[in-house]
């Protein structure tokens, strides 16, 4: 039998589309605004009051970024760098989370409630350390500085996660292996590997986007504008005497479509593998 709303339930229903509505202009208001004024000269962007479309559509702000090779640089730098931490992250979380799940050590409580520790320290604090450590190296204002650098801060959590995935995955297929005269090699690279390809994406795509958004040790590990990346491009574009807020918003439009679209390409591996290692 179909349950009777009340007039209270309705009431509670229409007031939680309201807030569902205002929470949702909240979110996605500021992207229609960097859109617009994208595609908005400065000189109308200041204009009051402000329009809520582009009176004059122009492309100038994306010719301005597109047509300039040292803010395509700053594209480059953070696709390569990214790419790289992201790479190197998911192939040592993986070996590492395939031997939390699998195998018993020494240790292995212990190494873990570290891992975990790591977790609970503000990344502001270890800047200074890292910069003296970059300098001391000589590997200040390179790609290895902020690769090394961002290596700290994306292994934790994806070994975490990685862990939490795998040991959803039944130790028979191990067994299996096993039987058929494979070694552990075998079964990780075989079996578990293909597997897992929900959780080795879900920890891909939170690698890139943390790497990609990444603004602090950027700023700091690097000098020259040949080795800036797209957060530093854009808060260069803030001049002494005038701001470039057409190009600041067509480059943030050009850097949030590429993370989009690896999120709506990978979104279902991504949410079935941050749901699965969740679960232990």
């Amino acid at each position: 039998m179909r349950k009777r709303h009340t007039p209270k339930d309705r009431l509670i229903t229409a007031a939680l589309h309201v807030a569902l509505a205002a929470g949702l202009f909240f979110a996605a208001f500021p992207i229609y605004w960097m859109l617009n004024s994208s595609f908005k000269s400065n000189t109308e962007i200041f204009a009051l009051p402000p329009s809520i479309l582009p009176k004059a559509f122009t492309l100038e702000a994306y010719a301005a970024i597109l047509g300039d090779p040292v803010k395509l640089r700053f594209f480059f730098n953070s696709y390569f760098v990214a790419g790289a931490v992201t790479v190197l992250t998911v192939l040592i979380a993986l070996l590492a989370a395939y031997g939390f799940s699998r195998f018993n050590f020494r240790g292995k409580g212990s190494l873990n409630t570290l891992i975990i520790s790591t977790q609970t320290i503000p990344p502001i604090t270890l800047l200074i350390p890292f910069f003296g450590l970059v300098v001391s190296y000589g590997i200040f204002d390179t790609y290895v500085a902020l690769i090394l650098t961002y290596l700290v801060f994306t292994l934790p959590y994806a070994i975490l996660l990685m862990t939490g995935y795998l040991n959803t995955l039944p130790r028979d297929l191990d067994e299996a292996v096993a039987v058929d005269g494979g070694t552990s090699w075998t079964a990780l690279w075989r079996v578990i590997v293909p597997i897992s390809l929900p959780g080795i994406v879900a920890t891909s795509v939170y690698t890139f986007l943390l790497c990609w958004n990444e603004f602090l040790f950027a700023l700091t590990l690097t000098k020259s504008t040949s080795m800036r990346t797209v957060p530093i491009g854009i808060q260069l574009l803030m001049g002494q005497h005038a701001f470039e807020w057409n190009q600041m918003m067509a480059m943030s439009v050009l850097g949030s479509l590429p993370l989009l679209l690896i999120y709506l390409v990978a979104q279902r591996y991504f949410l079935a593998g941050m749901t699965a290692g969740s679960v232990k």
